[in-house]
């Protein structure tokens, strides 16, 4: 049994209903960001973190992204053979996630389900949770940036930003005690509260570790918000039950289960790539 983070788990077995109906047929996760998925950039985090080891939590009609991160060898055979040297590279970059490994949630009865049924996998050992639809932009990785408050504390860590108050109902708000810089000591978290109630205007953001005590919680967490099994709810009796902290992100985060969201998200990177920087700008101001 280690100690280090050496486990991420990926929950991606949401139904995407908000965007239905192309979520009909297709994962969110593998919607595009101009020419990767979103599930793409969030395993690429994991590993550029330092993991190697990561579970997806999958579900029903979710095969998409098990193919996705599948070998393709007449793919890459057709490339090689036309020369499409550009294109192989993109594909490579893929084989580079190895160690991925699935398994499926047999229900939708929520993210804090979802976490559970990695419980066998982490092996008692500490481990990340990065949502599928969360995409970080920094640096650093977010991921990163937990383990190494983890790694000083040993204790689990949770990410968190400054929401506008329209929006605090969306989001699991937190409270805590100010122990360094951007760092708290959690005292509560409360799932989707009205602004009026909320705690705070400190969001989590879909980063997490956490230390093996989380799975308990969650076997004693009763159906929450929405009728499902809140992760959120879970780490309020774990906050009972030893320490947790949050970590206030600095970098971007977007979240691409949104609609705005998803297209602010393919225009940030659109305005990375220096081919489409000018024309994407250009149109901007036209429109």
């Amino acid at each position: 049994m280690s100690n280090n983070v050496r486990k991420a788990v990926i929950p991606a077995a949401g139904l995407g209903t908000r965007f239905l109906p192309v979520t009909k047929s297709m994962p969110k996760e593998m919607l595009p960001i101009i020419d990767k998925p979103v599930i793409h950039y969030v395993v690429e985090e994991a590993a550029d973190s330092g993991i190697d080891d990561i579970l997806l939590i999958t579900g029903r009609g979710k095969r998409a992204i098990e193919d996705y991160f599948d070998d393709a060898p007449e793919l890459r055979m057709h490339l090689e053979r036309h020369g499409k040297s550009r294109e192989l590279d993109a594909l490579n970059e893929i084989s580079r996630f190895s160690g991925i490994h699935f398994v499926r949630q047999r229900e939708p009865k929520g993210l804090g389900d979802a976490v559970l049924y990695a419980e066998k996998h982490c092996e008692g050992e500490p481990f990340a949770v990065l949502l599928g639809d969360d995409i970080m932009k920094d640096h650093i990785p977010c991921t990163k940036q937990l383990i190494d408050v983890f790694n000083k504390t040993g204790s689990s860590v949770i990410a968190i930003q400054e929401v506008p108050t329209e929006q605090l109902n969306r989001y699991g708000i937190v409270s805590g005690k100010e122990c360094g810089k951007n760092l708290l000591l959690l005292d509560d978290i409360v799932e989707k509260p009205r602004p009026n109630d909320a705690p705070s205007n400190f969001s989590s953001i879909g980063r997490y570790i956490f230390t093996p005590a989380i799975f308990s919680c969650l076997k004693r967490t009763t159906k929450g918000a929405g009728g499902e099994v809140q992760l959120t709810d879970a780490i309020r009796l774990l906050i009972k039950k030893e320490d947790v902290y949050a970590y206030v992100y600095q970098g971007k985060r977007f979240d691409t289960g949104d609609k705005l969201g998803y297209i602010e998200t393919i225009i940030e990177y659109a305005l990375d790539d220096e081919a489409m920087k000018a024309p994407l700008q250009a149109f901007l101001k036209r429109a």
